[in-house]
């Protein structure tokens, strides 16, 4: 078992430096306006862009796996925020579409990877013990290849 490890420091209000380890650059995550001043990403965007960022790495896995270059990855996750039965706000669902840098027919294996490259993502999967997330990927040339939750 690995163990990941992040800290917190205050800075001001809800204004919060996060440390990733001494190599990696701090980050500064803050609400946005009226709670916070939004001077960083908010927790639900570093929500998203975690999503994100791991379907996109295993993607990019799979498809290397069977030595194709899907260059360059692009992707966005929208959250969709609402209130929960008790009234309080909660992160929805979440949404994730992943664009290629290439044609669907430059790649070879890419039914194998498609199917296959969401069962190793590590944070999409946790997430979608409490969250639903629905994932698209989409071809450079605007053909949708996955659509589904």
């Amino acid at each position: 078992m690995t163990t990941v490890s992040v800290s917190l420091q205050q800075q001001a209000d809800y204004r919060f430096e996060i440390r990733f380890g001494d190599d990696i650059p701090a980050l500064v995550a803050d609400e946005p306006a009226p709670l916070g001043k939004g001077e960083g990403p908010s927790p639900a965007q570093l929500l998203c862009a975690s999503v994100g960022n791991c379907l996109s790495d295993s993607l990019l896995f799979a498809l290397r796996k069977f030595k194709q270059a899907p260059e360059p990855l692009r992707a966005e996750v929208q959250a969709e925020v609402g209130r929960n039965p008790e009234g309080r706000l909660r992160i929805l669902g979440l949404h994730a579409t992943i664009h290629l840098g290439v044609a669907a027919s430059a790649l070879e294996h890419l039914d194998r990877a498609l199917a296959q490259f969401e069962e190793f993502c590590t944070v999409t999967q946790s997430v979608r013990q409490a969250i639903p997330v629905r994932v698209a990927v989409i071809d450079a040339e605007g053909v949708t290849l996955r659509d589904q939750s």
